[in-house]
Order: C-alpha cells, then structure tokens, then sequence
C-alpha cells in the first residue's frame, strides 16, 4: 500500500490524547504531475479517487528527511511508510492511516476533484471531518505552531519554517469575536474560522 494513499487516504503511537472534532471545513490540495503506473496522475489522487478518503499530516522541521523521503517515484506497491522511515497509525473515522508522530492530522472525505488546464492537474477537495493534534503543541487552549515549527514550501527547492506568528484582527470582527478553544482534550468550534498552519501532505 503507498504512503500517498495513508496520507491522503487511508503521532506519537496515539498522538497523546489527541481530539477527534467534526465541523464543516474543507481542505484542498493540488497535484501536478503523473507516473507510470498509474492511469494520467500520481498515487494520491488515484488513491482518493478509489477510496473517497484522505488523510493530511502537518510536517514539522524535525520530520523534514522524512517528508523529503517521501516524495521519492517509486512503484505503486513500494510501503513508502518503510521506505521514509515512518510510523503508521489508524484514523479514527475513515478507513487508512496517519503519520505517528505527526504534530496534526486532518481526517478528510472527499467532495470533489478538479481537472485542472494542462496534462495530469488536479485540484482535491475535502471535507474534514476528524483532527488530531499532538498535546505537546497546545498552549493556553490554543494550537501553538511554534511548538514544532512547521514547514511550508515556497517556489523551486524552496522550503521555510515558521518559528513566529502574529495575530491580526479583522476590522468588522468587533470586541464579541470568539476564537477556538481546547477543553479537557478536546477542540471545540465556538464562532467563526481558524487558519491552519500551511501543511505538506504527501
């Protein structure tokens, strides 16, 4: 089975008490590209396309071999988990698999793919439905991604790490505006979005 398929499909051996939470958000990927042994795209979205589900890990600095590892064309039947020295653990709603270890995991049912203009693009669209976050990155009720400074990818061979954040309120948010708030565990929705830290799934 491909990594690409528990990672988009399909954190510590349990992600230490990490939620599982349900709300209506929607993650996107994109996917440019296409291998051989697979029918005009890669092993993500033909996984999704036959399954319905992924997964999404969020990489840390500390992961980045293991992320790079991982993007390596090898052939479908390749356990890419071994092959970039990862762990694997089961979702707890969809039917595959999640990066252990990783500082967060969004569990996504798909809604729509997108073909995109020019050969083997395409957009991936999904409804989260389950997160995991790892205890360790949660300060004051809050997902602190400092706490294990994640990685996002610019143009070329570009990547860069955020180690610093700020806050920006929007002009008509008003002095009522709620944010998210962990409890005992558990994240819940109280008013209004989050904007999650940029992630690179497999």
């Amino acid at each position: 089975m491909r990594m690409a398929q528990r990672i988009h499909g399909n954190a510590r051996a349990q992600i230490q008490k990490s939620a599982a939470i349900f709300f209506d958000q929607q993650v996107m990927f994109a996917s440019t590209g296409e291998k051989p042994d697979q029918n005009g795209t890669k092993d993500s979205v033909a996984n999704i396309r036959e399954t319905g589900v992924f997964c999404v890990n969020i990489v840390e600095h500390a992961m980045i071999g293991q992320m790079n590892a991982s993007a390596a064309t090898l052939p479908y039947d390749t356990n890419e988990y071994e092959q970039a020295g990862l762990q694997q653990i089961a979702c707890n709603i969809i039917n595959c698999a999640r990066v252990s270890g990783a500082p967060a995991a969004l569990e996504c049912k798909l809604t729509q793919i997108v073909n995109l203009p020019g050969a083997a693009n395409f957009a991936v669209f999904g409804e989260v439905i389950g997160v995991h976050m790892r205890e360790d990155c949660i300060e004051n009720g809050r997902f602190d991604v400092t706490k294990f400074k994640p990685l996002t990818r610019l143009g070329y061979r570009d990547y860069a790490i955020i180690e610093k954040t700020f806050e920006l309120a929007r002009p008509d948010e008003g002095k009522h505006h709620l944010r998210w708030h962990i409890g005992h565990g558990i994240e819940k929705r109280i008013r209004g979005k989050v904007i999650a830290p940029l992630g690179i799934a497999g």
